[in-house]
């Protein structure tokens, strides 16, 4: 279904709405209406009630057609439905979680700061406790989805001496007074997925807003992660296979010396890697979408799975406009686009040398 959906609904639209940078609205409601903004909440929550496997498969599917709507998805699934499912009360998923993962509204997720990226716990926003109440001000940049969200998940301060441990989670109504946002940031890749800073002045939140516990925000946030690791894998995998099967379609039409260029041993070789490194990608991020499945832990394997994949959408990505060609340089083909579109894959939700941080900490710590 999500295949038929992409190639018929998507894909025909993918370049045009990287080249106006336009949101792509009409298919964020449609993805609604197909269950794809709630994939693992539960039917009794208005979820598709599936499991982590079925998540990257879709997140592949949606992201070989376009990038942009892929990563939209993933936020909603893996960002904001996922820790409302894992720390959130009965009537917090009552409010909150229900309209996601109906897609009737759309949901974000606000850790970074313009100091504070990898750096989780050097941020600055700050939520001070006042009667029932906290005040909440800071600044939060790059964040996925911002320009149109309704729901933010939102890490603050609220005991800024105790470092990681006085973070805490709030569930954010993005429409009410003391939140604004900045101008859309103007992106090389994934530019039909709108970014923004946030602003947080003086803004005022019920005590019943907290995710979690006090304290517990850099817990939830880690927890988070480790899942969205896992949709940026497949988001990574999808444009990777997208760059892939535009190369060998290019490299079977394309002639050389009087035959294909994918006759030609340089040509042919780099496809077989293309090929090998992705089907390799593809069964790293399942075995961590497994893990998740059975409520295993799965910090490294997700570690793992978003980092090779990554690393390999930006190969492949680069091998497959260099096999266009000069024509890989021009936005007629899409080689460029899927250039483009995989370099963030190597930093949002952790980047490259995060991964590798995360991954030497668990086997490290084994010895």
């Amino acid at each position: 279904m999500v295949r038929e959906f992409a190639s018929r609904e998507v894909k025909p639209i993918a370049a045009a709405l990287d080249r106006d940078h336009r949101f792509p609205s009409e298919l964020v409601a449609r993805m609604g209406e197909l269950g794809l903004m709630g994939i693992e909440v539960p039917p009794e929550l208005d979820g598709s009630g599936l499991d982590p496997v079925a998540y990257v498969l879709a997140m592949e599917e949606i992201s070989a057609a376009c990038a942009s709507t892929g990563v939209i998805m993933s936020v909603n699934n893996s960002l904001v439905c996922d820790p409302l499912m894992k720390f959130a009360t009965a009537a917090q998923k009552e409010r909150w979680l229900r309209p996601l993962a109906r897609g009737e509204r759309l949901g974000c997720f606000q850790l970074s700061e313009p100091n504070a990226g990898s750096d989780a716990a050097a941020q600055k926003t700050k939520a001070v406790r006042d009667g029932g109440d906290f005040v909440i001000n800071g600044v939060k940049n790059w964040i996925t989805n911002g320009p149109q969200a309704d729901v933010g998940i939102l890490f603050a301060m609220t005991a800024p001496e105790l470092g990681h441990r006085g973070i805490t989670a709030f569930i954010i109504d993005m429409h009410e007074e003391g939140v604004s946002r900045g101008p859309k940031d103007d992106k090389l890749g994934i530019r039909a997925s709108h970014s923004c800073q946030i602003f947080y002045t003086d803004h005022r939140v019920a005590a019943d807003r907290v995710l979690g516990k006090v304290g517990d925000g850099f817990r939830v946030a880690m927890a988070t992660l480790d899942c969205g690791r896992i949709g940026i894998a497949a988001q990574a995998l999808g444009i990777a296979r997208a760059a892939y099967e535009a190369a060998l379609e290019y490299s079977t039409d394309r002639q050389t010396f009087g035959k294909r260029i994918a006759d030609h041993q340089a040509i042919s070789f780099m496809l077989a890697d293309m090929a090998t490194e992705i089907d390799a990608a593809r069964l790293l991020t399942l075995r961590a979408a497994g893990l998740k499945a059975r409520g295993a832990r799965h910090t490294k394997e997700s570690a793992m799975a978003k980092l090779f994949a990554s690393e390999t959408a930006n190969k492949v990505a680069k091998n497959a406009l260099q096999i266009f060609g000069g024509n890989g340089y021009v936005t007629e083909y899409p080689a460029e686009r899927h250039f483009r579109d995989a370099k963030i894959t190597e930093i949002y939700e952790g980047t490259s040398e995060i991964q590798r941080v995360v991954i030497a900490a668990s086997i490290v710590s084994r010895k």
